[in-house]
């Protein structure tokens, strides 16, 4: 790897300065940041690289403290469920910043558009004239045998048509720099107040490099989903009441409720803080009863009604599905998206946006192998050792084979598992996901990372720029989920020199 550093800065000898890439490796896979031609910085990583390659070893020390502190301050956390102990952690963060240029970022964000749009439109259809259906696009049994599927709400009308109003879909990059969609997250997506608190974190530690990049705002998130949540509303008036509803503070995104909740402004409930009168829902005050236009709901459907759905639910709020049928309350997001979040109704995605939008997709699928299809399940059986395979309604990494990484007997297992119930798994090929340097022992290395952007969708779409950036920190791993041991970057789209010329302003 060649020396990047440019000009010192002055105050530090050349041998003092961070080595940050003298033995990173490019290797056989798409690297975000360096070229594999000559192992130099790609055009957009230049200054950054210029940054860090100019910061003394102290100097990084003491900025990696101050993340530490940072992150410790705010309480930004996540639980670990799978060590048995529900254990509470700082979320990992890497400071080497993704870095995506403005015309890359509008190709990403056309081809979200248009995804959420057909998503919506699918959602909709499937819970009133079936047309994809009818005309054999997507077959019927993927619906009814859908875990989430809720036909019981079937007519039911929502404000502006929109079911999924808040989307977190999964990108990657495979082995050519192709953006491709790894799954739609369309039930409750989490993970937006760690690219919030994870540009809060590089603007107060960096604020040189990030001043001088011209990088696109995050931070209007809240208010734009407080924006979503109020167009939903009901009831027709200037400031409709809208609340968030958590399951407390054990559940793993717990920071995220109350980070959010905070940031727009509005409360945040649990079941026991909210009753239903006369089909209307009201939140319990110290000034009495205030009647809900808008929850957002941190809660799956199996638990938001226990006369309704599970009856062993502690979460919920008896008789909400009366107040949401008789359209007194919006919940966001709506009733039975579960079926778009779906991993066999993924493979149908591109399918959909031909048949409602007349549009080819403009971002790629990963290609899948459906259980419930009978060659599909053939090949699975036959090449499981080659494939990553998937349970349908799994999430964090959980319910997931990697044939190349896992033992004769795990595969054997999963083979077992996918014989018993074919329509609940699907297979992949396992895609070898782009790398980005990372600090690992105060030097680069390459790591696997993924993108999460986040869509709101109500009267009005927006795409907030960039995302959150997840990182398979251990060696080689493909999973970055944070309860397998992943951690997160600052995601930077760089404006339109064009349409913003000047730079955000860092803020206290």
């Amino acid at each position: 790897m060649g020396d990047f550093t440019s000009d010192g800065t002055g105050s530090a000898n050349k041998e003092e300065m961070l080595d940050l890439f003298s033995n990173y490796e490019v290797g056989e896979y798409f690297d975000e940041a360096v070229t594999s031609e000559d192992g130099k910085p790609r055009l957009s990583y230049e200054e950054t690289v210029n940054y860090f390659s100019n910061l003394t070893k102290g100097d990084m020390d003491a900025s990696l403290r101050s993340l530490e502190r940072l992150f410790l301050k705010q309480g930004v956390t996540f639980t670990v469920y799978s060590d048995g102990q529900g254990t509470e952690r700082i979320f990992p963060f890497d400071p080497f910043p993704r870095i995506i240029p403005a015309d890359e970022w509008a190709g990403v964000e056309a081809g979200l558009r248009q995804r959420i749009k057909a998503l919506n439109m699918f959602l909709k259809d499937i819970y009133s004239e079936r047309r994809i259906l009818k005309e054999g696009v997507v077959p019927d049994y993927l619906v009814k045998t859908s875990k989430h599927n809720r036909s019981e709400f079937a007519g039911l009308e929502l404000p502006h048509d929109t079911y999924i109003h808040i989307c977190g879909t999964d990108l990657i990059r495979d082995n050519e720099g192709t953006y491709r969609v790894l799954e739609d997250n369309g039930r409750c997506p989490s993970g937006v107040s760690y690219m919030l608190e994870n540009r809060l974190a590089m603007k107060r530690t960096f604020p040189d490099l990030y001043r001088q990049m011209g990088i696109e705002p995050v931070r209007n998130y809240p208010t734009e989903l407080l924006k979503t949540l109020q167009s939903v509303s009901p009831r027709q008036q200037d400031t409709p009441v809208c609340v968030l509803l958590t399951p407390g503070h054990f559940n793993s995104a717990y920071f995220e409720h109350t980070f959010l909740a905070q940031q727009m402004g509005i409360e945040i409930v649990e079941g026991r803080d909210l009753t239903v009168d006369n089909d209307r829902v009201y939140m319990h005050t110290t000034n009495g009863l205030v009647q809900v236009d808008v929850i957002y709901r941190r809660i799956d459907d199996d638990f938001l009604d226990p006369k309704f759905f599970r009856r062993d639910s502690m979460l919920g709020v008896p008789n909400l599905m009366k107040a949401y049928r008789a359209g007194n309350v919006s919940l966001v997001n709506a009733i039975g998206t579960g079926v778009a979040d779906d991993k066999a109704t993924y493979a149908y995605v591109p399918d959909m946006i031909r048949f409602y939008l007349s549009e080819e997709p403009i971002l790629a699928n990963v290609d899948t192998f459906l259980g419930g299809r009978e060659d599909d399940l053939k090949y699975m059986l036959e090449n499981m050792e080659d494939l990553v395979i998937k349970a349908v309604d799994e999430a964090g990494g959980y319910g997931m084979l990697l044939g190349p990484y896992s033992t004769k007997e795990e595969i054997e297992s999963f083979r077992q598992k996918v014989k018993a119930n074919p329509r609940g798994y699907i297979g992949q090929p396992v895609i070898q996901l782009s790398r980005h340097p990372t600090f690992v022992d105060g030097k680069l290395e390459g790591r696997h990372i993924d993108l999460r952007p986040f869509i709101l969708t109500g009267k009005e779409t927006s795409v907030i720029p960039g995302g959150l950036t997840r990182v398979a920190l251990r060696k080689g791993s493909l999973v970055v989920n944070s309860s397998q041991g992943g951690g997160s970057k600052d995601t930077w789209v760089l404006r339109d020199p064009a349409t913003f010329p000047a730079p955000e302003t860092p803020t206290n």
